[in-house]
C-alpha cells in the first residue's frame, strides 16, 4: 500500500489594475491568507504583477520586463520563504536586450529559485499579440523539483497541448500547473462564450486523465479595456480550478471576482488510478515517430 501524501494548494485569482505596486501588494496579502489556511502550495496567474498588456503592440510595453533574478524575484522569494511555502509566479522575463520571455519561477519554501519555465508555446490573435512581446521558450518540458515534489509549470496557451502535458508527466511531474490569463471579447455570444470556456475546462480535465495527474489551473478575473479601442476589452473568465487524475473536480471558483481557494489534493491517488488505468504502460511508443511532423500529407 503506498503511504498517502497530501498537499494543501491555494490558488490566487485576481483582477488588476494598472497600479502594479497595488496589484503587487494584493497578491502579498493574499499569499500570507493562504498560507495562514495552510496552504503548502500557492499558485498565482499569467503575468501577475500588471494588466495584460498584450492587447496592443507597443514597444514602450518592454519596460515592464525584468531580469530573473530580478527585483519581482526578490519581492516573491521573501514572501515563500516568510511564509515557507512553495510558490508558483509568472513573470515578463528580460533576458538580452531585445529578447525577452514568458516565464514562470518557481521559489521553495526557502525563497531560493527551484526553477523556471519559459512559455513554449506563443499565441498570436487579436486583443492576445503575444508574438511581438514573447521569443518562444528553449528550456523544454522539464520538470521542476521542490520539497513537495515535482511541479509540471506550464503557461496558458500550452494548456490547448496534450504533447506539453504528456512530455512532464513522462519526466516524473507529479501534478501539472497553468498560470492563464484568457477570457471573453464582448462581441462574442452567450452560446459561443460557454464553448469557448468549456473547451478551456474540458481540455485541462483531459490532460488530467491521460496522464493520472493532478491538475491546477489560475486565471485572472475581471475585464481590462483595449487601449487601442480595437475591440471591447477581455473579460477574463477566472474559473480557476483543481481536478483530480480522473478529471475530478476538487475546487473551482467562479468567474467573475477575485477568489482564494484551498484544497488539498491528494498525490498517491495518482499512483492509484495508473493502477486501474495503465495508459503509460499501454503507449504505443514504436508507433508514434510522425507525431513530430507538422502535418502528415
Amino acid at each position: 500500500m503506498t503511504k498517502q501524501r497530501t498537499i494543501n494548494v491555494g490558488l490566487v485569482q485576481q483582477s488588476n489594475s494598472s497600479d502594479i505596486k497595488k496589484n503587487l501588494m494584493k497578491l502579498a496579502n493574499s499569499i500570507a491568507e493562504l498560507a495562514g489556511k495552510g496552504a503548502q502550495l500557492i499558485v498565482l496567474q499569467e503575468l501577475h504583477n500588471s494588466l495584460y498588456f498584450c492587447q496592443t503592440e507597443d514597444v514602450d510595453t518592454f519596460d515592464l520586463a525584468e531580469t530573473i533574478p530580478g527585483p519581482s524575484t526578490g519581492f516573491y522569494g521573501e514572501l515563500a520563504a516568510k511564509y515557507k511555502v512553495v510558490l508558483v509566479t509568472s513573470l515578463f522575463e528580460k533576458r538580452a536586450p531585445g529578447l525577452y520571455h514568458n516565464t514562470a519561477v518557481v521559489f521553495d519554501t526557502d525563497g531560493t529559485i527551484a526553477g523556471k519555465y519559459r512559455k513554449m508555446h506563443i499565441p498570436d490573435d487579436p486583443a492576445y499579440y503575444e508574438k511581438f512581446y514573447f521569443t518562444p521558450g528553449d528550456m523544454g518540458f522539464t520538470p521542476i523539483q521542490t520539497s513537495l515534489g515535482k511541479l509540471g509549470v506550464l503557461v496558458c496557451w500550452d494548456q490547448w497541448y496534450p504533447e506539453a502535458a504528456r512530455l512532464m508527466a513522462l519526466q516524473g511531474a507529479e501534478v501539472l500547473i497553468y498560470p492563464t490569463a484568457i477570457g471573453w471579447e464582448s462581441s462574442d455570444a452567450a452560446d459561443e462564450k460557454k464553448r469557448q470556456l468549456d473547451a478551456w475546462v474540458i481540455s485541462q480535465r483531459g490532460h488530467a486523465v491521460a496522464n493520472g495527474l493532478p491538475v491546477i489551473s489560475v486565471n485572472r478575473v475581471g475585464h481590462e479595456k483595449d487601449p487601442s479601442k480595437q475591440t471591447n476589452g477581455i473579460q477574463f473568465w477566472g474559473n480557476s480550478f483543481v481536478v483530480g487524475p480522473q478529471g475530478e473536480f476538487l475546487a473551482k471558483a467562479g468567474n467573475d471576482k477575485d477568489e482564494n481557494l484551498l484544497v488539498e489534493v491528494d498525490l498517491t491517488r495518482s499512483e492509484n488510478v495508473r493502477r486501474w488505468w495503465p495508459f503509460l504502460r499501454d503507449r504505443r511508443i514504436d508507433a508514434y515517430q510522425e507525431i513530430v511532423k507538422r502535418y502528415i500529407d
